[in-house]
């Protein structure tokens, strides 16, 4: 005779695969602070651009795309990541390195990668970067 179970089977989360929590610290980061934390640093852009170059969309992309990539390889985050409790950590425990943000960064200013994602909730930037955003 089969007993019944007694309790529900384990529930599959995004990043279950690679030993990360299902909530938490070290959890993914879910798409509206992900979303947030992108129109931070757009919007950071666009207040620099303003300043200093009378608004110009490509001074504005060129500033997201600076401040990206400094601010993952001195403290793992952009801005908005850091002002909305995230950061960017690579699959493989080490120093996020210099290519990786560069990789990361090119592929999210063209957006249409952040917006594709897999079980992971992790887009093609981060994919292709060997990343993935968690909560801190």
């Amino acid at each position: 005779m089969v007993e019944p179970r007694t309790s529900a089977p384990p529930s599959d989360w995004p990043g279950r695969h690679f030993g990360l929590p299902a909530a938490g610290p070290r959890s993914i980061a879910r798409f509206g602070r992900r979303l947030a934390a992108f129109a931070i640093d757009i919007a950071l852009g666009a207040f620099i651009s303003l300043a200093f170059f009378k608004y110009d969309i490509w001074a504005s992309i060129a500033i997201f795309a600076v401040t990206q990539i400094v601010f993952l390889i001195l403290v793992s985050g952009s801005v908005g990541h850091l002002l909305l409790g995230m950061r960017v950590v690579p699959l493989k425990p080490a120093w996020i390195g210099v290519w990786r943000p560069i990789v990361r960064t090119v592929l999210l200013a063209l957006f249409v990668p952040a917006l594709i994602t897999d079980r992971d909730r992790r887009g093609i930037h981060d994919r292709l970067a060997g990343t993935v955003l968690v909560r801190r």
